[in-house]
């Protein structure tokens, strides 16, 4: 199935619109049907030797999606003894979109999280610290030449970088137009299909990577549904 990337229709609609609102909405159950949260938290164990202090994702939206995998490292989700936040969210999107009661939920998990509002190729981290970063339903957008140069920009500023996607075969396309039976409106139901579409399969971000040498690579499917990347530098 070849690779084709399309404009989805909640890239286009305002974030106040009432159908962006429950598209995204629906994205939060599909994520939970696609295990995603539970997959990405198992991956930042497995390649960290302890639990992160630090997560920037791109292409966060309403930052719920990370709020979830934080949930899953409840060992460094308490407040020390001063009641000081441990860990840090960069929630990096366009559209500013993340409610209040959602920076208020990574509090209580003892993260500060913090909405940075710009194009991800725009994007200078605070920090000269290489962090970790993640990517959730994100890559799928980019066409390969501005897929490249985006992993050009991640692989200076990370230490970590690990991507979860569409995985672009038959059986996700097929059960990405049953979307209807889960109660998905319009916005969900059209771009579920053309984000399978533009997804990715065998080793074709890996491929993308601009440095192999001083970086291990992971690519592989996740689950039914989801093709999994994962980027750790070695030195």
């Amino acid at each position: 199935m070849k690779r084709i990337v399309q404009t989805e229709l909640l890239d286009r609609l305002l974030p106040a619109d009432p159908r962006a609102l429950r598209s995204r909405r629906d994205l939060q159950r599909i994520n939970w049907w696609m295990r995603h949260p539970a997959i990405l938290a198992r991956a930042l164990r497995s390649h960290l030797p302890q639990s992160p202090k630090q997560i920037t994702e791109l292409g966060a939206g309403d930052g719920r999606f990370l709020l979830q995998v934080v949930r899953k490292f409840k060992n460094v989700s308490t407040r020390n003894r001063n009641s000081a936040l441990t860990a840090t969210a960069t929630l990096l999107d366009l559209q500013d979109v993340v409610m209040p009661e959602t920076f208020a939920a990574f509090a209580r998990f003892g993260w500060h999280a913090e909405s940075v509002v710009t194009d991800v190729f725009d994007w200078e981290p605070s920090s000269g610290v290489r962090q970790v970063i993640i990517a959730n339903l994100f890559l799928h957008h980019f066409e390969d030449r501005r897929l490249a140069e985006l992993l050009q920009l991640v692989s200076a500023r990370a230490k970590l970088f690990i991507a979860l996607e569409p995985r672009r075969a038959v059986g996700p396309l097929l059960c990405s137009r049953l979307l209807w039976a889960i109660g998905c409106n319009d916005v969900t139901r059209h771009d579920a299909p053309v984000s399978v579409r533009a997804g990715f399969a065998g080793h074709e971000i890996s491929t993308l990577w601009p440095d192999k040498k001083n970086w291990r690579l992971t690519e592989r499917s996740a689950g039914a549904f989801s093709h999994l990347f994962i980027a750790q530098k070695i030195v």
